[in-house]
């Protein structure tokens, strides 16, 4: 099982964007690999500090994590989760990085204030249909991501020697003060293009369509956004390639409504049915289920059938797929049938006698929530 990412920055669940800062920040200089050369237990916790506070200072991915835990995040990288030491300086070294003297400390090869780049994310839909949101499922889908062509070579930036950063010094009134900027000729990676084939951008990047997989958890929701790390556009040089963002669409199902994991499906029988009694196969996200009516079930009757909705994306089972009896009223009859029924019109078995177990329609709602 995972750690809470609350647990592990030492927080609790209402904590401010600002507390949530102070406090990864807090973990990061105690774990930070150059005050622990070597320790492999301080190395794990500084990213999972930092895998923590990319979910928690994110209020999309903190509402998605809140709601659902670390499920939300299963199933091709939907959100935080496998950052490596490279992604935590890229993203994050401009909040501790000022207590290692304005640079990373050498580690990595972030040395002397070098930047990486990050290429661009991607946004695509996929529709899925109620037996996919049920189970789950692989989704193979094209795709035109930026990545670096063939051919092209890099040389050190002349401005900052592969530094990726340029000194400026000033004279004050209180004396001459000494400040670090990012190299513009190369935005900081401390390298620029020395050759890119003709079909390139200026970037050394070209367009090419590519085949994703992408694992989609049971239970996903419409509105939801998954993340495939690593699948936008790749970045110039060394850069770390942005992500692919999957955002989820649902298709309407011709007999069965969604409600959280919980599945609906109205039945309707005939009049007959309902006094005599009989068997319905009725549909769900696994099949043709069979049922059986008791003879004199009444109209609003709900009947549930325990874990036959959606599995949790949260881990936590299934839903319940719940029928609501409805019985169906003819609105013409021949004569041989309305005399029948006005024969019966008086007699005692066909006025109402609701029983004490016969619950009216508040309590039968009150009970399919409860």
């Amino acid at each position: 099982m995972k750690e809470d990412y609350y647990e592990i920055l030492g927080l609790s669940k209402n904590a401010s964007a600002a507390e949530i800062k102070k406090a990864y920040r807090k973990k990061a200089l105690e774990y930070h690999p150059d005050k622990n050369p070597g320790n492999s237990k301080a190395e794990e916790m500084f990213k999972k500090s930092a895998e923590a506070y990319e979910v928690l200072s994110n209020p999309d991915k903190r509402s998605r994590y809140d709601q659902y835990g670390h499920a939300a995040f299963e199933g091709g990288g939907f959100g935080g989760g496998g950052m490596n030491m490279e992604d935590i300086f890229s993203q994050f070294g401009d909040i501790f990085g000022s207590a290692f003297g304005g640079s990373f400390g050498g580690f990595g090869g972030f040395g002397g204030g070098q930047a990486r780049a990050k290429g661009s994310n991607l946004r695509i839909r996929v529709k899925l249909n109620l037996e996919e949101v049920a189970h789950g499922v692989e989704k193979r889908v094209k795709v035109r991501r930026k990545v670096q062509a063939k051919g092209v070579t890099y040389k050190t930036c002349s401005t900052c020697n592969g530094r990726g950063q340029v000194t400026k010094i000033t004279n004050t009134i209180l004396g001459r003060m000494q400040t670090a900027a990012t190299c513009s000729s190369c935005g900081g990676s401390g390298q620029i293009i020395d050759h890119r084939p003709a079909d390139s951008d200026a970037q050394g990047l070209k367009v090419k369509e590519e085949t994703v997989s992408i694992q989609i958890p049971s239970g996903v929701e419409e509105g939801m956004q998954l993340k495939v790390t690593g699948k936008g556009n790749e970045a110039p040089g060394n850069g770390i390639a942005g992500d692919l963002l999957v955002a989820i669409e649902t298709e309407e199902h011709p007999t069965l409504k969604r409600e959280g994991d919980n599945l609906h499906f109205d039945l309707y029988i005939s009049f007959s049915e309902a006094v005599l009694g009989t068997s319905k196969d009725i549909d769900s996200v696994t099949g043709k289920v069979r049922i059986k009516l008791e003879p004199g079930i009444q109209s609003g009757k709900i009947l549930r059938l325990r874990g036959k909705g959606i599995s949790s994306i949260n881990g936590y089972g299934s839903g319940d797929l719940l029928v609501h009896v409805n019985v169906w009223t003819p609105k013409e009859l021949n004569k041989e049938q309305r005399d029948f029924f006005e024969s019966m019109q008086d007699h005692e078995n066909f006025s109402p006698r609701p029983e004490k177990s016969d619950k009216s329609f508040f309590e039968k709602v009150k009970d399919m929530f409860s």
